[in-house]
């Protein structure tokens, strides 16, 4: 008898967990989500998120709060990211930066950036770019190259953050052209773009999209890009892959991701949210207009391109013998 009614109360105990999930999934949201940005305002990683935040709430079904918690290249607001309740009301801007290349080189990264998240959706893929200030003697690749080589070390590079893209992927530069110029890491790209912007740095390694406006207004000179191949705005400036550093020729992306072990239900509404948001004329151009593509693709896809990625620079660590400043 004690065993009838042990089965019956796991049978029950399993049919509320199988309604839960469905149940859970069409009351969210009952709360404001808070979307967090692990940059400071001004970078490509805050446009995105609040371009997309913007639009998404009515989507969702409510409120989305963009939050920016900057530091550590990133890692500061990856960290509170990894730590929040799975519960849908907390969720991040997944990058290249926090979950790739942070990670690949600095050993004091707390989170894993595999299984410490629940990859929702990649939501646009953007080129990344080397500016210089104006007053910087080269206006192109040719005579950029020329000038770091005959002065090693005169010059300096900004970046969003120690171990970030803009960060690594300077460094895997530095090593495949033999040059050498200093790192000064930002909290985000938005106070280093200000800062080259003013001429106190002279040189930039950036996303494009935080990047564009600057060069548009001829406030930064754009020197090469990394993406498939020219960017329509820039023209005239050749790709990592055309000056022959094919390694260096990589996009980043700028996704959703949640704290580790959201329910399935939970992911695929803020997918399904998140793609009608993007398929939006309004949202789609203003995306399109930075020089982002967008992706848009399902969580599984998404969380493979991260592990793709985060291979990738544990292998440009390892074979360039990066180490953190």
């Amino acid at each position: 008898m004690n065993s009838r009614r042990h089965l019956i109360t796991v049978a029950a105990s399993l049919a509320c967990v199988c309604l839960a999930g469905p149940v859970h999934a069409q009351g969210y949201p009952a709360k404001p989500v808070k979307l967090i940005v692990p940059f400071a305002p001004g970078g490509t990683t805050d446009i995105i998120a609040r371009v997309v935040a913007e639009k998404l709430g009515p989507n969702l079904g409510g409120t989305v709060i963009v939050e920016n918690k900057s530091g550590g290249g990133g890692i500061v607001g990856a960290t509170e990211i990894s730590r929040a309740a799975p519960d849908g009301y907390t969720l991040g801007m997944a990058t290249v930066s926090t979950t790739a290349a942070n990670p690949a080189i600095n050993p004091a990264v707390s989170y894993d950036p595999i299984t410490g998240f629940t990859p929702i959706i990649n939501i646009a893929a953007t080129p990344n770019v080397i500016a210089v200030h104006p007053s910087f003697p080269a206006k192109d690749y040719k005579g950029f190259l020329a000038e770091i080589q005959a002065k090693p070390g005169k010059y300096s590079f900004a970046t969003s953050g120690t171990g970030g893209i803009g960060h690594l992927q300077m460094e895997l530069y530095k090593s495949l052209t033999k040059t050498f110029v200093t790192h000064i890491p930002y909290r985000g790209a938005g106070p280093a773009l200000n800062d080259v912007v003013a001429g106190q740095v002279p040189i930039i390694f950036d996303n494009l999209p935080s990047a564009l406006p600057f060069i548009k207004d001829g406030r930064l000179v754009p020197i090469v890009v990394a993406a498939p191949q020219r960017v329509a705005s820039l023209p005239n400036v050749p790709t990592f892959a055309e000056v022959g550093l094919t390694p260096v020729n990589r996009m980043a992306y700028y996704g959703f991701h949640a704290p580790a072990n959201l329910p399935k239900e939970l992911v695929d509404k803020i997918n399904a949210a998140v793609k009608k948001t993007v398929e939006m004329p309004e949202v789609k151009k203003r995306i399109e207009d930075t020089g982002s593509i967008i992706i848009a693709n399902s969580p599984a896809d998404f969380a493979k391109q991260i592990q793709d990625e985060l291979m990738t620079y544990k292998r440009v660590v390892q074979l360039q013998r990066l180490k953190l400043e």
